[in-house]
């Protein structure tokens, strides 16, 4: 399978994937290939850039490991207080209870108001899967 950047002739961009050049040449050709946004049937490839791995699997490992460290100190040096974290972040602000250092689960609504309130919070880095 091949990936192509394609436009078409009132300058749309768009993507798509064929078995190989002979058969992005031979749909074209024949009209099969229709723009998306206009159905101009008169599409030819864009400009691509070709990916290439290069060897990155030990620098994705690399920092796999460093993420996985970062993690673990973090867990090992806090409380997990769940779903209440924001209640509790406030609640040290505030000074209701004594100051520690917490992690839970905040949505993104919830990060964004307490950083609104000058509460400071830090996500905690995911770990990669595999292939990202």
């Amino acid at each position: 399978m091949i990936h192509y950047s394609l436009i078409c002739d009132d300058g749309h961009n768009f993507d798509s994937w064929f078995r190989d050049s002979a058969s992005f040449e031979s749909q074209a050709g024949s009209g099969l290939v229709s723009c998306p946004f206009c159905n101009s049937t008169k599409v030819t490839r864009g400009v691509m850039a070709p990916h290439i791995a290069r060897g990155r699997e030990a620098e994705a490992e690399r920092m796999r490991a460093l993420i996985s460290e970062l993690r673990e100190k973090v867990i090992a040096g806090t409380e997990d207080v769940g779903d209440r974290f924001s209640d509790e972040a406030r609640k040290m602000e505030d000074g209701e209870v004594e100051r520690r250092a917490i992690r839970g689960r905040a949505t993104y609504e919830e990060a964004k108001a307490l950083l609104e309130e000058g509460i400071e919070i830090l996500p905690i880095p995911g770990l990669p899967t595999e292939g990202n």
